[in-house]
């Protein structure tokens, strides 16, 4: 076990045993507390086993999503927007809601990062200003 998933399993530890992938309510856990790298991470070791999936492109899309805030902490603007586009191209391809999550408020959400960024014609860091999002599982299955 490499430390990096000795890491990741202390993280999804309490995670486990739920209706969902411990994988995928950690990257929630992790991203709520502000801890997007990790919430990178946390979901990255689950998508690199669906590479086959129909929720490859999900997961891709979400680990996209913790990275363009990954970026805003380190005040990396430009790339920040381009990920929340690619976030965008990929989880637009899923329903409304989907895996408990409602996709629809999580396209919104980059909508107006996307739309805060440029505005500042990307000299603004809008996580300086602007609480980052939550983001709830609403179907416990």
């Amino acid at each position: 076990m490499s430390k990096k998933s000795a890491k990741i399993a202390a993280l999804i530890e309490g995670c486990r045993g739920k209706a969902y992938d411990a994988h995928y309510l950690g990257y929630f856990e992790c991203f709520n507390r502000q801890l997007f790298y990790e919430a990178h991470d946390v979901l990255e070791e689950l998508w690199l086993t669906r590479r086959n999936a129909p929720d490859y492109g999900f997961y891709k899309g979400l680990i996209q999503f913790a990275g363009a805030f990954v970026h805003l902490q380190k005040n990396r603007l430009k790339p920040a927007g381009a990920l929340f586009v690619l976030s965008r191209s990929y989880l637009a391809k899923y329903p409304t809601v989907f895996e408990g999550l409602n996709v629809a408020s999580v396209l919104a959400e980059i909508d107006q990062w996307i739309g805060r960024l440029e505005s500042s014609g990307f000299s603004t860091n809008p996580l300086s200003v602007n609480n980052s999002p939550r983001l709830i599982i609403n179907d416990l299955r």
